[in-house]
């Protein structure tokens, strides 16, 4: 009887073993999870910052935010002219006038023994 309750007395210690590293998992895991949404919560901030810079400093920045701004600025007015253009384009009318090359998607499958790579070597 003692063998088993020896037995016994270690599987139960097992168990707990293994519902205490569970435990401690699911605590890392929960951890990391709310260390990702930290970071997050900084990077939005980091923009906040960036925008609230920008609009208040961007047409006359500190030397160390020249370059930055500088490209801000330009991608906004690529922006600009590229709404410009497609708004004429969608002035000039619909894309059907232009002919387009049909799409074919009622293709015959392949005869068995055309090309692909056959035991006897050939294509």
């Amino acid at each position: 009887m003692a063998f088993f309750d020896e037995l016994k007395d270690k599987a139960m210690d097992l168990g707990r073993a293994g519902v205490a590293k569970s435990r401690q998992l699911a605590e890392i895991a929960k951890l990391n999870l709310a260390n990702s949404a930290e970071e997050d919560a900084i990077k939005k901030a980091y923009i906040e910052i960036g925008k609230l810079y920008y609009a208040e400093r961007g047409m006359a920045p500190e030397a160390a935010y020249v370059a930055l701004c500088e490209k801000i600025t330009a991608s906004k007015v690529t922006i600009e002219e590229n709404k410009s253009r497609i708004a004429e384009l969608k002035a000039e009318g619909s894309l059907e006038d232009t002919e387009t090359p049909p799409v074919y998607t009622n293709i015959p499958p392949e005869e068995p023994g055309c090309g692909g790579d056959d035991s006897d070597g050939t294509l």
